[in-house]
């Protein structure tokens, strides 16, 4: 009897420390954590030199996405872009450009945001000039031909130079609205 006592009694120990240490493990984690790598931000796909088209319902371009990497994400079903160069086409309007060093496209694609050393270029079109824009953040709606920021922006069209804080833009209609501290010059061309 003492030598099964002897045998048994480690083993139980262990079992009981093995145990001990489960049950602490589940003390310690936090409600709801699970371990299946669902709470993770791993992407599931990227694309490197990448250019992708939007095409219209008369097979003519309505966008043109093109960037040094596109990387998506699936648990919040976002998509980020390294260097990207957006063109939207419209009929009877100039193709406008937007550059920058990063963006950021929303799960259904209605929106898009810019990011670091942002620049757009309206190309000069019937009776108007090339526009120009420079700010640190864009968010662009597409489709409604509208982009806005709330930070730093200067804008320049055939000797006009306006420097404003915020910005509604809307390039089918033309309009520009400046949200707040704005300074404006002209330079009257010969």
């Amino acid at each position: 009897m003492k030598d099964r006592l002897s045998v048994w009694f480690p083993v139980g120990l262990v079992f009981l420390l093995a145990l001990l240490t489960f049950w602490l493990d589940r003390m310690v984690q936090p409600p709801g954590a699970q371990k299946d790598g669902s709470q993770r931000h791993d992407p599931d796909y990227w694309v490197e030199n990448f250019t992708a088209t939007r095409m219209g319902p008369d097979g003519t371009p309505q966008y043109v996405l093109v960037g040094g990497k596109m990387t998506h994400f699936p648990d919040d079903d976002s998509t980020h872009l390294v260097r990207p160069h957006l063109t939207r086409y419209a009929k009877d309007l100039p193709p406008m450009h937007i550059d920058s060093q990063i963006g950021q496209v929303s799960k259904d694609g209605e929106h898009a945001w810019f990011s670091g050393d942002v620049k757009v270029v309206r190309e000069a079109g019937r009776g108007q000039s090339e526009l120009t824009m420079a700010t640190p953040w864009l968010h662009v709606i597409p489709d409604q031909d509208f982009a806005e920021t709330n930070r730093e922006v200067t804008v320049r069209n055939a000797g006009t130079r306006i420097a404003a804080v915020g910005m509604e833009f809307n390039s089918k209609t033309r309009i520009i609205k400046f949200l707040s501290r704005v300074k404006g010059q002209h330079v009257k061309t010969k």
